[in-house]
């Protein structure tokens, strides 16, 4: 039997699973498997408590007194639910995780262990790491490299297997000193926005200690079942499909999109999310995507280095689960050809100690001088760093969604919405600030609903969203970490620069509130102005926008193994300084460019491989059986009866199974001319512009022959099959 087959009715066999977490209300699961505020205060000495709260914060250090405390505590905790060793779990530059587990025991006696954790322990662990890659900051052979505690993410218990393992959440650095991680950068911007922010409230009279950027990200996934997954090499070695035509029925419809949850997925959803919400993520939407099988997930909106931690966590977690569920969850950005893909919506705002949500103008009135100030101050930052904007998000995968009317296009602009675009029209034009309308009620009949000052505009990869900032072009599969770092690090740029002339300008006059608004308002309007290109209101999508784009000389970087160039840019260098140093930025360009050709490496000989080993097989028996019928045909009839039609066929068959086999010489030979290329930067090109069009150019044959092979034959699992679970 076709393995195809023998996976459909395996997949028509399949029934909910239910959950492995039974029913408890969300509150009273909420963060029972986190080391979090509550479980610290109980067992942790006032004095001992306040000190890692303040380090939760980054306002203070860990004393060095308290470290054996706090790690007994931990380690008690931890045991006490089941935890047999502990991890320093941290961000590597592969994009993922990483984490070595060390069991608690220690020697007591040469016949004797006891379970021990001390502050050493807890604060700094050395896991070698060698691997990872790090940009030519060290070799191989120099080995060394350190984990430190991130108080600032709370520590938690990951189940695996029979097992569990407290996970605590770490930075990684090299023996010399040089950054490894991308957590690293992310908690240093988080600082560097703070302080330049606390300059302007400090200015305008706004009473807070510290400032935190916030995220709440959109995560988009795919699930199939497990049986086409496990038929497909391309999705199990690189997470999409290298071949594949269009199924008849796609997403034109509309049919999927927020339609009702089938059972199936829903008992999978219940049972990721009832993890989660024990692991102190706080999920709290989930719905279907545009395409088939394809869905959403959202949390509730948390200071940006926890979010991040949280959202790695997530995907993991939804991976995991899927497998009891005899699902695969799918997280890559174009899994399949001709539907949407899946990106990471990043919510983006800043946040007080106090609570307040500065881009929130309900809160902060137009009138109100720091929110325009923040608002005019990260406008100009995205203008200036607009391509840094675009290196944050670059990938190979995600080059197959960016601008395909599923995602915004590769050109950095800003959708503000009418009321605020109008608002901010007026201070350029005439200084005058026309207040913001408040939400406007219209009556249904039956209900009355409040609509808001600004509609949403899905085709910018910048939108405010009425009190945030919705970064829609970070791909799904991607760690938030350095998007989010560029964001505050640009922006805290731009604020410096700002409260710098309105202070100069204030040098003279006293600083009442008038003055302030005055000094301000000049200030405001002169980098409304520098920056207004950035601003764009209609359709993405349109060609049109990209002429406009082009007049305006904003950025239009397509591929990303061009939008890395930035990153050794003078501009860059010194927007991160006190962030990341030259020789680190550097190395990032160096990554991001090998792990762009390695991507594309792999997929380039999966394709050879399986129209190999897979496709072409089954293209000659069908060619075979084909001319075998035709030939007794002929005999049957006599020469007479020509069948023209059927004979056409075959030669059709014929020239494109020709055309197929030296597409797939040339792209092999392409690529290994790839391969050879030792500069980075030059290989990682040849790939893009070399490679690639002629592994589509492969795929194009192959969907071709896909329509036109005895079904009974093709190997590979098809859209039809995939995507209607």
């Amino acid at each position: 039997m076709n393995p195809r087959y023998a996976a459909l009715q395996n997949g028509s066999k399949t029934r909910s699973i239910s959950p492995s977490v039974q029913d408890l209300s969300s509150s009273e699961n909420f963060g029972m498997h986190v080391f979090n505020r509550n479980t610290m205060q109980k067992m942790l000495r006032q004095e001992v408590y306040q000190n890692v709260v303040n380090a939760m914060n980054g306002q203070e250090r860990i004393k060095p007194e308290f470290a054996d405390l706090i790690a007994m505590a931990m380690k008690d905790w931890a045991v006490k639910l089941g935890a047999t060793h502990y991890s320093h779990w941290f961000h590597p530059l592969t994009g993922s995780t990483a984490e070595k587990h060390d069991s608690f025991i220690e020697w007591s006696s040469l016949d004797q262990v006891i379970e021990k954790f001390d502050g050493k322990q807890l604060i700094q662990g050395e896991p070698d790491a060698s691997s990872f890659p790090s940009g030519g900051l060290r070799s191989t052979y120099e080995a060394r490299g350190y984990t430190g505690w991130d108080p600032t993410s709370p520590a938690f218990l990951w189940s695996g297997g029979d097992g569990v393992t407290l996970c605590i959440p770490s930075l990684f650095s090299s023996w010399t000193g040089d950054v490894l991680d991308t957590k690293t950068p992310l908690l240093r911007s988080d600082r560097k926005i703070s302080d330049a922010v606390i300059r302007l409230l400090e200015l305008t009279g706004v009473p807070a200690t510290y400032v935190n950027s916030t995220l709440g990200w959109e995560q988009e996934y795919f699930v199939i079942d497990r049986s086409w997954r496990d038929l497909r090499p391309d999705l199990v070695m690189a997470g999409r499909t290298v071949f594949g035509c269009p199924s008849s029925k796609g997403q034109e419809l509309q049919d999927h999109y927020l339609a009702s949850v089938k059972d199936r997925m829903l008992s999978y959803m219940r049972d990721y999310e009832q993890q989660a919400i024990k692991l102190g993520i706080p999920v709290k939407t989930r719905h279907n995507e545009v395409a088939p099988s394809q869905y959403e997930v959202a949390p509730v909106y948390e200071k940006s280095s926890v979010a991040v931690d949280h959202n790695i966590i997530l995907m993991e977690l939804m991976q995991q689960t899927a497998v009891k569920h005899n699902l695969s969850c799918l997280l890559h950005e174009k899994p399949f050809h001709g539907i949407n893909g899946s990106g990471k919506h990043c919510n983006w705002s800043l946040a007080t100690d106090t609570g307040i949500n500065l881009l929130d103008p309900t809160d902060t009135p137009e009138n109100n001088i720091h929110f325009l100030v923040l608002l005019t101050a990260i406008l100009n930052a995205i203008y200036d760093h607009s391509a840094l904007l675009r290196a944050s998000i670059a990938s190979a995968a995600n080059d197959f969604r960016l601008g395909g009317h599923e995602a915004p296009p590769a050109i950095i602009s800003v959708y503000l919405g009418q009321a605020l675009e109008d608002l901010l029209v007026n201070i350029e034009t005439n200084g005058t600030h026309k207040p913001i309308t408040n939400n406007i009620n219209f009556d249904l009949g039956a209900v009355v609903l409040s609509r808001d000052t600004t509609d949403r505009n899905r085709s910018s990869p910048m939108a405010f969203t009425g009190n945030k900032f919705e970064f829609r072009a970070v791909g799904s599969s991607a760690n938030p970490a350095f998007p989010i770092t560029v964001l505050n690090t640009i922006v805290a740029e731009s604020v410096n620069l700002i409260v710098d002339e309105i202070q100069e300008l204030l040098k003279n006059k006293t600083g009442n509130k008038k003055a302030i608004f005055e000094a301000a308002s000049i200030v405001i309007r002169k980098y409304l102005k520098r920056s207004k290109d950035i601003r764009f209101g209609g359709d993405n999508y349109s060609e049109q926008w990209k002429k406009e784009a082009k007049k305006r000389n904003l950025p239009i970087v397509e591929k990303s193994v061009d939008a890395f160039e930035v990153l050794k840019k003078k501009s860059t260098i010194d927007v991160f300084k006190g962030i990341l140093n030259k020789q680190e930025l550097f190395s990032r360009y160096d990554v991001l460019v090998e792990m762009y050709s390695h991507k594309i490496n792999i997929e380039i000989n999966l394709m050879v491989d399986l129209f190999r080993t897979h496709i072409l097989p089954a293209c000659i028996c069908h060619q075979k059986e084909l001319a075998n019928s035709i030939g007794q045909c002929t005999e049957v009839l006599g020469n007479g009866k020509k069948l023209t039609k059927q004979r056409a066929i075959l030669a059709n068959l014929c020239e494109q199974i020709e055309k197929a086999i030296t597409a797939a010489d040339d792209l092999e030979e392409s690529r290994q001319a790839a391969a050879s290329i030792s500069d980075l930067e030059e290989k990682g090109k040849a790939y893009c512009y070399k490679v690639l069009p002629k592994g589509e150019l492969l795929r194009g044959i192959v969907d071709y022959l896909e329509q036109h092979v005895d079904d009974s034959l093709w190997p590979l699992a098809k859209y039809r099959e995939m995507l209607f679970l």
